[in-house]
């Protein structure tokens, strides 16, 4: 589908639908919207939003914005990140893919790395919050979500490169309210939550809420005893607040979090590129979205994680400045266990090749001999086979195997994943009240990082996973590789912003923002003996301990915005600012593993990829323009936001993953120009009362101009950035009697096709081309082996939600359906490129339930 089509039917469709809360209904005369609140009920026909830090009228923000308000998440039924976003275009999100806290989302082009910082900032009440696994975790009883676009790196400093979500959730009153909500749904799907708000006393009010979610998730393991190890998830969370007016115009709010998640980790399969062993067996060559999901690894995946978090913030109003300070502590600590990837690359029967013999390698050997022989014949997913031995087909094609990863034998090994992060951060800001054409805010940001990443790879004794990053040769769970290292990171932060009305009608806006962040790694890996391959535990020990490293990225972040009112519902606005994401340290020895398997083309059985990986990453820059329309016709039945946009990224971050005899690999390269161009459209319609009609369009063309990592990709897109979204839909309302009324809500999202890699549509040469001359089938061409990628983007797919029922003073009654048509696609795919094919993980299916609130 070409950008004129899309742009061409999607304004033509938006002529008929409207978009999620991106316009403002009816003008109405308005009081201070300075004064204002989210929590308030704002008057008729306006939406308030605190996305530039300050109350102001949706229609009056010089940038594109999404707003859904209180009665759009009651409708929908929203609760977290991964649901919004589908609300929102030109926004699209992978997450849960790997752990519950592995999230990123891609605003226009510009994507949170995983392993890296996010490219979002996420500020909850005020309060920004800087662990990316808070992305998408629920955040209390929500009032409303607005999803800003675009770099806001002068209004939130670091890591808002691609944008700012901005969460309000309930702010307790002086009268007592509370509610609930149940819901079921298929798979043994429960949701529940419930909210208490009131007064404690004069002048102090409180709100206590709860959330549950259990599932046995869509999926199931065909080998274990408990099938219910995929996609289950259990989590539960606890949120209060205490707000407290101290003294006239002095209020302190203090808010406490703790919340739990436990359930399933690395839902994923792999789908093999290789187009000439296609020749053998079609499913060599394996389209990611026509790939048929199994499960059946022999280790049950476990994912863990527990949050801890408290703020207090205080406002202070001294006559013409308002003060708010505020200070956050959050302490989120998350683990993984799962099945390995390395059975085909006989890592685990080295004594076999030739490694020198003890007892730990021959043990897991042996373990490794006995369960492929238990289990030859098991049908593992195409093109993969298990044979009577678990040597690899290429050199014994009579008996060996092809496993595949997350095998039911023990000869994938074992991985065991921790990452525990704790930050304390704090800010001060003085802002402006007095009236007039100026108006200001001045302040000053810090936060301290500690956080602490291991990935452990071991032995598979057939006697599960042991919780700790390393075990000794001769425990039930050996580790074989380990990556383990302590970062430490220190930002301090100044900035400021004014607005300045030159008239009526026109306003200058001027935002700056300085960052300096301190970071440094400590290796903490021990000096030790990798007991199955006889080589070093981190490969980058092989010339002693790893040293530990330290560096200073700084940024001045500008924004400026020009807003043009030629009346009270028409705004036209243009605007310019940087983002900016610190650059890090990748688990130190990544470079050295990458040069010894895929930068040597010299020793046999390997090849010469010419990728470029570094122990330490850039930092990443952008600078965007962005030009836009939007208003208000027939008294609010109609309204619009048109906007186009051009962003450059310079050193964009990148995850790559690399798999091969040395087990699995994650590291962060960067991409060093990619440009982003395009357009939005939103539109909403009101043509009766009780029913509205919405739409959105957003098209992202995007570039690669630059990537010294793998040179040949310039020219291609810019990964995980959808071509384009769509989001249509209808809301309608009906009385049945003064107290009952039936409501029913239909969305549809399309997202556009989305490549996940840099590498695209090239033929690459793999692990398969390095082993194929020193095989049995040696009498093939090395290029035999190449991987073609042109089949692992993901194709557009389109996803109906409906929700529907009764609503009576103090309670409703909801039957919804997510994913209505149970359609099937790919939540995420991961080329491994020099692995020759794609780890991929599957969306959502059909879910269908009920649900049942009450509120007093």
């Amino acid at each position: 589908m070409t950008t004129m089509t899309i742009l061409t039917s999607g304004c033509a469709l938006a002529a008929l639908i409207c978009a999620p809360a991106v316009a403002q209904p009816a003008a109405q005369p308005l009081p201070d919207p300075a004064r204002a609140s989210v929590n308030d009920a704002p008057p008729p026909g306006d939406i308030i939003v605190t996305a530039r830090r300050q109350n102001e009228r949706l229609i009056d923000v010089p940038a594109s914005v999404t707003v859904l308000t209180a009665d759009t998440l009651a409708k929908t039924g929203i609760q977290t990140a991964d649901q919004f976003v589908q609300l929102t275009p030109g926004v699209t999100i992978v997450t849960g893919t790997a752990e519950a806290g592995d999230t990123q989302i891609n605003i226009r082009g510009i994507n949170g790395a995983r392993d890296a910082e996010s490219s979002v900032a996420l500020v909850v009440d005020g309060i920004l919050k800087t662990n990316t696994a808070q992305l998408n975790q629920d955040q209390g009883t929500l009032r409303q979500i607005e999803v800003l676009k675009g770099p806001q790196g002068a209004l939130y400093g670091r890591n808002a490169a691609a944008g700012a979500i901005v969460v309000t959730t309930l702010k307790p009153r002086d009268h007592l309210e509370g509610g609930a909500r149940a819901s079921y749904a298929n798979h043994k799907t429960i949701e529940g939550s419930a909210y208490l708000a009131g007064p404690i006393g004069p002048g102090v009010n409180f709100v206590v809420s709860g959330n549950y979610r259990k599932t046995d998730g869509f999926y199931r393991n065909i080998f274990l005893s408990d099938p219910h190890t995929v996609d289950d998830q259990k989590v539960y969370g606890v949120d209060g607040r205490i707000i407290a007016e101290v003294a006239p115009g002095t209020t302190l709010d203090w808010k406490a979090r703790y919340a739990k998640l436990s359930g399933a980790s690395i839902a994923f399969n792999a789908a093999f590129h290789l187009p000439q062993f296609a020749a053998f067996n079609p499913a060599f060559n394996d389209d990611v979205n026509d790939h048929p999901f199994r499960f059946y690894g022999n280790i049950r995946p476990t994912n863990d994680q527990r949050t801890i978090e408290t703020s207090l913030k205080l406002e202070q109003d001294l006559g013409a400045v308002k003060m708010t300070a505020w200070g956050l502590y959050s302490n989120i600590k998350q683990d993984l266990v799962a099945d390995g990837t390395s059975a085909d690359f006989a890592r685990y029967i080295s004594p076999a090749l030739g490694a020198p013999a003890n007892p730990t390698n021959i043990a897991v050997q042996n373990a490794c001999f006995a369960s492929t022989a238990a289990l030859t014949g098991f049908p593992v997913n195409q093109p993969g086979f298990i044979g009577q031995i678990p040597v690899p087909f290429l050199f014994a094609p009579a008996t060996g195997s092809t496993f595949g990863p997350y095998s039911p034998t023990t000869c994938d090994g074992t991985q065991f994943q921790v990452r525990k992060q704790k930050d304390i951060s704090a800010e001060v800001r003085f802002a402006s009240t007095a009236p007039g054409p100026l108006s200001w805010q001045l302040g000053a940001y810090y936060l301290h990082i500690d956080r602490l990443v291991g990935v452990s790879l071991g032995g598979d004794l057939g006697q599960g996973v042991l919780h700790n990053l390393y075990n000794a040769p001769g425990s039930t769970n050996p580790t074989s590789q380990l990556f383990a290292d302590k970062f430490k990171t220190n930002v301090y932060a100044v900035f400021g912003s004014a607005d300045y009305a030159l008239s009526d009608q026109l306003k200058a806006s001027l935002a700056l923002r300085y960052d300096s962040e301190h970071r440094q790694v400590s290796n903490r890996v021990p000096i030790a003996t990798d007991p199955i391959t006889g080589g070093p535990i981190n490969p980058g020990q092989a010339f002693g301990p790893i040293p530990d490293k330290k560096s200073t990225f700084n940024q001045l972040e500008p924004k400026f915005a020009l807003s043009y009112r030629p009346t009270r519902d028409l705004n036209i606005y243009a605007d310019w600012g940087v983002g900016f994401k610190s650059g890090g340290f990748n688990n130190q020895g990544s470079a050295a593993i990458v040069n010894a398997n895929f930068n040597n083309g010299v020793t046999p059985g390997t090849i010469n990829a010419g990728v470029i990986i570094n122990d330490n990453f850039r930092k990443e820059r952008s600078s965007a323009w962005e030009a836009g329309i939007k208003g208000n016709l027939m008294h609010g039945a109609v309204n619009f936001d048109l906007a186009g946009y051009y962003t450059q990224i310079r050193d964009m971050q990148f995850f790559e993953f690399f798999v091969g005899s040395f087990g699995l690999l994650r590291v962060v390269s960067n991409i060093d120009r990619v440009d982003v161009k395009g357009a939005e459209f939103n539109l909403t319609v009101k043509p009766v009362r009780g029913i509205s009609l919405f739409g959105a369009v957003n098209v992202t063309d995007s570039k690669i101009k630059k990537n010294s990592s793998r040179p040949y990709t310039v020219g291609n897109k810019s990964p995980y950035t959808a071509d384009y979204t769509i989001n249509l839909g209808a809301q309608a309302e009906v009385p049945l009697s003064p107290a009952l009324k039936t409501f029913v809500r239909a969305d549809y999202r399309v997202t556009g096709p989305t490549w996940f890699h840099t590498v695209q549509d090239e033929t690459r040469p793999t692990l398969f081309s390095g082993l194929i001359p020193i095989s049995a089938v040696n009498f093939l061409p090395a290029s035999f082996g190449d991987a073609n990628f042109s089949i692992s983007r993901r194709e557009a797919f389109g996803v109906v939600n409906l929700r529907g029922g009764f609503e009576g003073r103090n309670w409703k009654l909801t039957a919804f359906a997510r994913n209505l048509f149970n359609k099937k696609y790919i939540n995420e795919a991961i080329p491994a490129i020099e692995f020759g094919g794609s780890f991929i993980s599957p969306g959502e299916r059909r879910l269908v339930g009920v649900e049942a609130s009450v509120n007093f």
